[in-house]
């Protein structure tokens, strides 16, 4: 919005009036033995904001040429982004380079003719904007601009103080107006209260009426129940002393009853162990013959009709081998074929020394993948023939149970705390009927002599290595 100035319709006086100073040219050559004028304080803020404002707007009439090397930057901006980045370097430019700050001037000129003419002359429109008048004054520096700065200046510091008290009376006229319904309110609570606390009085007097009527009560039925307290408390010693007798009784016999429970158990527990230990050896021993009797006869094809005295003599029959062939067909310790036909036997039970073998084997695995890594072979050699697989381990030195799955079958067993892996191998052994094929797999000496006394076969740990190797 334009400022206002003088009416264009009313005639201009063509000369001074008199005693008047004349006109300035606004074209005309700045007097060099003339002391220039300047601020003796920085302009306010919204006459700044005004000033960046007009070279904001009149920036994008020039030519990249007329523009000081510091403002070429922001030529293709649009005028409000114009002020907003470079608004301290057109305020620089303006105040350092008065041929840019004429060339603004002449925009501002054209854009403002009437508030321009009125500054020329020295008499700035009543009516317009003193933001304006000062912005323009400091852009056209008429003579005398930096009294009309100042004095705008002022004036809109006097006018934002008068804006600054109105609103300050406003707000104070509406704390009065707050103050006046804050106390007519507390004057109704207060009266509110009042006939409150008028009410709880009588109630409270009404209370305190029924309480001296309930202690009253209260007393009565105090004296009374110490009256019945005493008669029970004779009831209770006189009940207690033949409870304790009775406790003491019941006591004695339960004593007894649990003597002979726990004597009965043992002799039931003993029979019926002792029964199912040897029944069981007995049964498997039993099993056992019968499957190697029946095992041979198929083994030696044994004609159902009875032994000839010339089938004794020795000689070679036609489709045998002769005692020489079969000793040529013997298998040695290190053949994997061995631990084959020691499996075949009936009923065989395969002992495995578990960190014996993996230690020979894969040593450099962790002992979790060791086990799963032998019971994983030994799964497939139980399947593979039907006999019977034990694998033990060490767990003399173990912190924390092992949460490991055995492998169908196979069984898992870890030694208890104070005994060694060896000590079950033997255990196991010698738990096993004479008779019943056993096979013991370790390279340690000692383990391998001892079930060997006790009737088992020994193998080395290398030839189950070499037997899983093939699965």
């Amino acid at each position: 919005m334009a400022p206002a100035g003088p009416d264009p319709a009313e005639p201009r006086s063509a000369a001074p009036a008199p005693g008047a100073d004349p006109e300035p040219d606004p074209g005309a050559e700045p007097d060099p033995d003339a002391e220039p004028e300047s601020l003796e304080r920085p302009l306010p803020e919204k006459v700044r904001r005004r000033v960046v404002g007009f070279t904001g707007d009149a920036l994008g009439g020039l030519t990249v040429a007329e523009l000081p090397p510091p403002l070429r930057q922001y030529a293709r901006f649009t005028p409000q982004r114009r002020a907003k980045f470079g608004g301290n370097a057109m305020a620089a430019a303006l105040e350092s380079d008065a041929v840019f700050r004429q060339r603004i001037a002449s925009r501002v000129r054209e854009q403002f003719p009437e508030l321009a003419g009125a500054l020329d002359e020295g008499t700035p429109p009543p009516a317009a904007d003193p933001v304006d008048v000062a912005a323009a004054a400091y852009v056209l520096r008429p003579s005398g601009w930096a009294k009309l700065v100042a004095a705008a200046g002022e004036e809109a510091q006097r006018a934002q103080a008068e804006r600054a008290g109105e609103e300050a009376q406003r707000e104070l006229s509406q704390l009065r107006e707050e103050l006046s319904q804050a106390r007519g309110a507390a004057r109704d609570e207060a009266e509110r209260g009042r006939r409150e606390q008028e009410a709880l009085r009588k109630e409270l007097d009404g209370t305190q009426r029924k309480l001296r009527s309930a202690q009253a009560d209260v007393r009565r039925r105090e004296a009374s129940l110490r009256k019945l307290q005493e008669e029970l408390d004779g009831v209770r010693a006189s009940a207690g002393t033949e409870k304790a007798a009775l406790d003491s009784e019941l006591r004695r016999l339960k004593s007894r009853l649990a003597e002979a429970e726990s004597a009965l158990e043992a002799g039931r527990r003993a029979a019926r162990e002792g029964r199912s230990v040897e029944d069981m050896r007995v049964r498997l021993l039993l099993d056992t013959v019968l499957d190697a009797a029946q095992g041979l006869r198929r083994e030696l094809a044994l004609p159902p009709s009875e032994t000839r005295p010339a089938d004794t003599v020795d000689a070679v029959e036609p489709g045998r081998m002769s005692p020489k062939d079969v000793a040529a067909r013997a298998l040695s310790d290190t053949d994997p074929a061995l631990l084959d036909q020691l499996l075949a036997l009936p009923h065989a039970h395969l002992v495995v020394d578990g960190y014996n073998v993996t230690k020979t084997g894969y040593p450099a695995l962790p002992l979790e993948k060791q086990r799963l890594r032998l019971l994983g072979g030994l799964a497939v050699l139980a399947a593979q023939s039907g006999a019977e697989v034990t694998c033990v381990f060490d767990g003399a030195e173990l912190a924390a149970p092992v949460l490991l799955a055995p492998p169908r079958g196979v069984r898992v067993l870890f030694s208890k705390p104070g005994q060694t892996a060896d000590e079950l191998i033997r255990r196991l052994v010698r738990a096993e009927p004479p008779g019943r094929a056993v096979v013991v797999v370790s390279s340690d000496r000692e383990v391998a002599d001892g079930c060997a006394a006790a009737g088992a076969r020994p193998v080395a740990s290398a030839l189950l290595l070499k037997r899983l190797a093939r699965t």
